[in-house]
């Protein structure tokens, strides 16, 4: 059998796999990316940084709310009403204010659109390096992966840096309106989880805004890619 018969004749799983991109190229690929596009990379993930920021904030504030009412006295109690906590006085369950979760809402949502619309601007960007990669043999699995990949980093980087952001303002304001017994009495075990539930959040938002501009970039035809006008 002569090398043409023999190419004829490979199997597609055979082919599929002479063109898997190892999963840390992936990785590296994606970080050269974000490097490469650095001012666009710092504004979404600011965006992330902001909203992550105020949802760690009302979450940690409400955390050291709770530690202040379950050990608190009447005139805490008082404090936290008017600072717009609402204070369940049998059980000393302690929830932000209706104003507070909507603001998270809205952040989250502007957030998204934000993060949206930067990475159909990437994508717009690099059609003629997808359309390069794709007429290399990449497959729609492989440039679906770099995205999510760079949309991983950015998520949480961000993040986190918003979920430390958060604590630290609501630390410093629960010093501010309630003294020493805002740290004395926080239970550190809910902070935790709070840091964890909003850099979760930041991940989870970070990867559903860059879904679709990634599934776009994926089933782009790579002559439709090349032959766009940049």
């Amino acid at each position: 059998m002569t090398p043409h018969d023999a190419r004829k004749h490979t199997r597609p799983e055979e082919k599929r796999r002479q063109i898997v991109l190892p999963f840390s190229k992936s990785v590296e690929i994606a970080w050269r990316n974000l490097r490469a596009r650095l001012f666009r990379s710092l504004i979404t993930a600011g965006s992330l940084v902001l909203a992550v920021a105020f949802l760690s904030f009302v979450l940690v504030s409400t955390d050291i709310a709770s530690g202040l009412a379950r050990h608190g006295s009447a005139e805490t109690l008082r404090a936290l009403y008017r600072a717009g906590f609402d204070v369940d006085t049998v059980t000393g369950a302690v929830q932000a204010g209706a104003k507070d979760r909507w603001i998270i809402i809205l952040s989250l949502l502007v957030c998204t659109v934000g993060i949206v619309n930067a990475q159909m601007m990437s994508v717009t960007e690099r059609f003629r390096e997808i359309g390069i990669m794709k007429c290399l043999g990449a497959l729609d699995s492989m440039i679906l992966r770099l995205f999510l990949l760079e949309a991983v980093m950015q998520g949480v980087a961000g993040s986190a840096a918003g979920a430390v952001a958060g604590l630290a303002a609501a630390i410093s304001g629960g010093l501010a309106r309630f003294g020493t017994d805002a740290v004395t009495l926080l239970p550190w075990s809910d902070v935790l989880l709070s840091l964890v539930q909003a850099t979760g959040t930041g991940l989870i938002l970070s990867l559903a805004a860059v879904l679709y501009p990634a599934i776009v970039a994926a089933r782009m035809p790579p002559v439709a890619a090349m032959r766009a006008d940049l």
